[in-house]
């Protein structure tokens, strides 16, 4: 079992050396500032410029984020503290469920619905031109994809509050509300923290969905309205073609390793701080 368990925890120490190695023929001919602040991607010129993409990924993160975090937290918060027995035993169930869902099915979900609205309702709506395939498509595809990652880290952490502070809170005359502002949420807020830095490494990272509706044009987008062509888009549209190009195979596996170390980071921030929650020093 301790072999087993060692093992599990060296693949991804195995993954990020393995794409590492795969990407030294670029970090050896191509300076890294180079590589992450150019915006030239031109493989067949031997241009490869990662600002476009890295810009794109956290266009559409930010965008999802936006858009998620606050209606995520008021849905926890009232499954939390407001909600009555019986909703909560509705609502948990479809929340899982809609986590269970394929991403290629909120894909094809945005580019019947969410891509038609932008294009012809929303941009016109702010004097703005826009096919749809969009950094805002991307980011109510996103959103929607987190959005049961937030709500059901969030509620948990949110349960965990003792219940005495909350008596305490209202025994000296404060407010449901009072109390759960003040009181709930202070006591539970690196928890809830967590929770998005969670749901914002799983938007960071997703690749169908946002490659069905983001637009995919390389270059750094300037608003909500314009195409953007993330990272995880980047290597699903053009790993196993062009191989043959210099440099072109040790440029995406250098995309790849980008990725792999944010979304690294982006839980390890999230580890941390829930550990801190469960031990009290928060």
């Amino acid at each position: 079992m301790l072999v087993m368990t060692v093992f599990s925890g060296l693949l991804v120490f195995a993954m990020t050396l393995g794409l590492y190695m795969r990407s030294r023929p670029i970090l050896e001919a191509k300076p890294l500032w180079q590589l992450l602040f150019t915006s030239s991607w031109h493989p067949l010129r031997g241009e490869f410029g990662f600002l476009p993409f890295i810009a794109g990924s956290l266009w559409v993160t930010i965008a999802a984020m936006v858009i998620a975090v606050p209606p995520c937290l008021l849905a926890a918060i009232y499954l939390s503290e407001y909600a009555p027995r019986i909703v909560r035993v509705i609502v948990r169930p479809v929340i899982d469920v809609l986590a269970g869902i394929p991403s290629v099915v909120f894909g094809v979900w945005g580019v019947l619905v969410i891509v038609p609205l932008i294009k012809d309702y929303v941009a016109p709506l702010y004097g703005s031109y826009s096919t749809g395939y969009s950094v805002l498509a991307g980011g109510i595809v996103l959103a929607i994809m987190i959005f049961p990652v937030i709500v059901h880290v969030s509620a948990e952490v949110l349960r965990t509050v003792p219940v005495q502070l909350r008596e305490a809170s209202l025994s000296v005359g404060a407010t449901k509300w009072q109390t759960v502002k003040f009181v709930v949420i202070r006591r539970a807020l690196p928890g809830v923290t967590a929770a998005v830095v969670l749901g914002l490494s799983r938007a960071f990272g997703e690749t169908m969905a946002v490659l069905m509706v983001a637009g995919n044009v390389a270059k750094v987008p300037k608003g909500v309205f314009e195409p953007a062509y993330p990272l995880p888009a980047l290597i699903a549209n053009n790993y196993g073609e062009m191989l043959s190009v210099p440099l072109y195979d040790s440029a995406l596996m250098f995309s790849s390793l980008v990725l792999l170390v944010v979304v690294l980071v982006f839980n390890i921030v999230a580890q941390v701080v829930l550990k801190k929650v469960s031990s009290g020093i928060m």
